[in-house]
């Protein structure tokens, strides 16, 4: 590998369902604060079919999908999931591809289908207070977006450091 890591971060989510806004939010914040060299932040909404699109175009080492994440756990809860993609095979795609409609699964059964493979898939979740009809997140998961801008930006350092470190000992070997 040449150079850094290349890392997608794609925020998910219906800024017109409350905290289903949560990737979307973190995605923005994100790209307020700045990126990395090697790393592309982008708002991908409710738009799956872009996501696979984009994942079947570029080689990218890491993809950050940053999600509300119905778990269990308090609202605003972080979550950090390594989905287990092998079960996102491409009979799981949908027949047609729906521009607004296609869970993280289905983006990635999609992907399959159209013969693309991602890197390693990471998502960043919130557990939500709200999903109803309504803009704004709610005070604990609008509170959690700066934790998961840092959390984001720390997988992404960490995976940089080991595919250097990687790097270094296949040069050496």
């Amino acid at each position: 590998m040449s150079g850094p890591a290349r890392v997608l971060v794609a925020g998910l989510g219906n800024i017109f369902f409350g905290d289903d806004a949560f990737g979307v939010a973190v995605a923005k914040r994100l790209a307020e604060h700045g990126v990395p060299e090697g790393m592309r932040v982008a708002d991908f909404g409710i738009r799956g079919i872009h996501l696979a699109y984009e994942l079947l175009e570029e080689a990218y080492d890491l993809t950050v999908l940053a999600d509300a994440t119905a778990r269990g756990g308090a609202p605003g809860t972080l979550y950090v999931i390594e989905p287990d993609l092998g079960r996102a095979a491409p009979a799981a795609a949908p027949a047609v591809a729906d521009a607004h409609g296609m869970s993280p699964d289905q983006v990635f059964a999609w992907l399959t289908k159209l013969g693309g493979r991602p890197g390693r898939v990471v998502v960043v979740g919130c557990e939500p207070a709200r999903i109803d009809e309504g803009i704004g997140l709610s005070e604990p998961v609008a509170n959690a977006v700066g934790e998961a801008v840092r959390l984001i930006l720390d997988l992404v350092q960490r995976e940089r450091a080991l595919a250097t470190d990687g790097h270094a000992a296949t040069r050496e070997g």
